[in-house]
């Protein structure tokens, strides 16, 4: 750019440098004629009849022409100078306007350049810009989206939990007031054995015992009291179990007659020997009986309860009449006091719960498998983002340190002198002619 620059100008301070040389050539040639021409004209004229004259004549005519040959030496000479002070002044004029007009050429380029360059790095930094803005909308809407769903999530369980705990809570409160009811039942002067003093009497009371505690450990559609079973016969609480256990008949009735006369003092040793033998054998009946009724093949399960509301009477047959409790584990039935039916509810409930967890487990598996899938594209943006705006930098360096040069380039430029311009003392000058001596 700057040689096409230089070629129009550099062109015509050469012709101005042939001109004048041709010029002060054309002025010494003249000279050199002149000089060579008068002696001829001057023997010329000696032969031709100044010879006779005398020598002073010949002396005066020899001293004239010397004056004359000097004086157009001294006005050749001046003009010689004034062509080589023209020269001189045509040649600074000249470099002055070159470098003028090279300078405005650069400076004009240069401008040029640099608004190139800065319209590049503004369309440049804008794209960047309005990719970063789209990404990152992007990824904050996405964000939101799964910070929605997890939240969601998050308050949906916390709301399932919390309504559990406070179903315990309300449970566990309904226990208390109901260990409450029958701790005062067991300060009563009223005995158990004026309490239930007929067998209607008990029953009522096991079915009111066991339904109290059934309601406050299970759900609704987990139990049923007073249950109709296809073989006609009705049970007093039916716990809905999910498979493989499922229902399992509770019976509330039990024997105590015999119990209350194996501890009467009024009585003999033997007929109390004899009542805890029928005390035995009524309880094995009735497990006999809850085994028929109650344990049905594909209605019930394979077991069934016995509920003992006397924590005294399930002491008693365990503690000294382990044949009993063998032959009802071999019937299948299992007896249970208060205490140890609350474990069994529990647990019961432990299932249910679990049960009820399982069946969400594909919902929250779902749910995690598309988190993590939403987890995974927003790593791999994210990575891809980094590695643009990684990218964005190392080109916005690039980007400087090419305009640091060309700033050092245009700083270099304005401050060093053309090598092409600058030339050595006298360059300009017009050669001089050598003085001759007088012929």
């Amino acid at each position: 750019m700057f040689e096409h620059a230089m070629q129009p100008v550099t062109l015509l301070l050469l012709s101005v440098l042939l001109l004048l040389v041709a010029a002060v050539g054309g002025l010494a040639l003249r000279l050199a004629r002149l000089e060579r021409a008068l002696p001829e004209q001057l023997a010329l004229s000696l032969e031709e009849g100044l010879a006779p004259r005398q020598d002073e004549a010949a002396q005066r005519l020899q001293l004239e022409l010397r004056e004359r040959f000097a004086l157009q030496r001294e006005e050749l000479a001046v003009r010689l100078a004034e062509q080589a002070a023209a020269f001189g002044s045509a040649q600074e004029r000249l470099r002055g306007e070159l470098l003028g007009q090279t300078l405005k050429a650069l400076s004009e380029h240069a401008r040029a350049d640099r608004e190139l360059l800065e319209g590049g790095l503004r369309n440049a930094s804008a794209q960047l810009s309005a990719s970063i803005e789209t990404l990152t909308r992007s990824i904050n809407e996405r964000l939101e989206a799964i910070s929605g769903r997890v939240n969601e999530r998050l308050d949906e369980g916390f709301r399932k939990t919390t309504e559990t705990f406070a179903n315990g809570m309300a449970r566990l409160a309904t226990i208390d007031e109901a260990q409450k009811k029958i701790d005062g039942l067991t300060t009563n002067v009223v005995s158990l054995q004026e309490l239930l003093g007929d067998k209607k009497a008990r029953g009522a009371f096991g079915e009111v015992q066991l339904e109290a505690l059934v309601r406050n450990a299970l759900p609704p559609e987990a139990r049923e009291f007073q249950a109709t079973l296809p073989n006609a016969t009705r049970v007093d609480c039916l716990l809905k179990l999910p498979a493989p256990t499922g229902a399992v008949a509770v019976d509330a009735k039990f024997p105590l007659e015999n119990y209350h006369r194996m501890f009467d003092a009024t009585l003999a040793e033997a007929d109390r020997r004899a009542a805890q033998s029928a005390f035995r054998a009524d309880v094995k009946r009735h497990v006999d009986a809850i085994a028929e009724k109650y344990i049905l093949p594909g209605v019930t399960s394979d077991g069934a309860v016995m509920f003992l509301p006397a924590e005294a009477v399930f002491a008693e047959l365990h503690a000294y009449h382990p044949e009993v409790v063998a032959h009802a584990q071999a019937r299948r039935v299992w007896i249970v006091s208060p205490t140890t039916l609350m474990a069994v509810l529990n647990t019961a409930r432990a299932v249910l719960k679990d049960v009820e967890t399982r069946k969400q487990i594909h919902v929250i598996k779902d749910a995690l498998g598309k988190l993590a899938k939403d987890f995974q594209r927003f790593d791999e943006r994210m990575n891809a983002l980094a590695r643009h705006i990684e990218q964005a930098g190392k080109d916005v360096q690039d980007v400087q340190i090419s305009s640091r040069k060309i700033s050092a380039h245009f700083h270099r430029i304005e401050a060093a002198r053309l090598d092409g311009l600058d030339e050595p003392d006298g360059a300009g000058e017009a050669p001089r002619v050598a003085a001759q001596p007088p012929m």
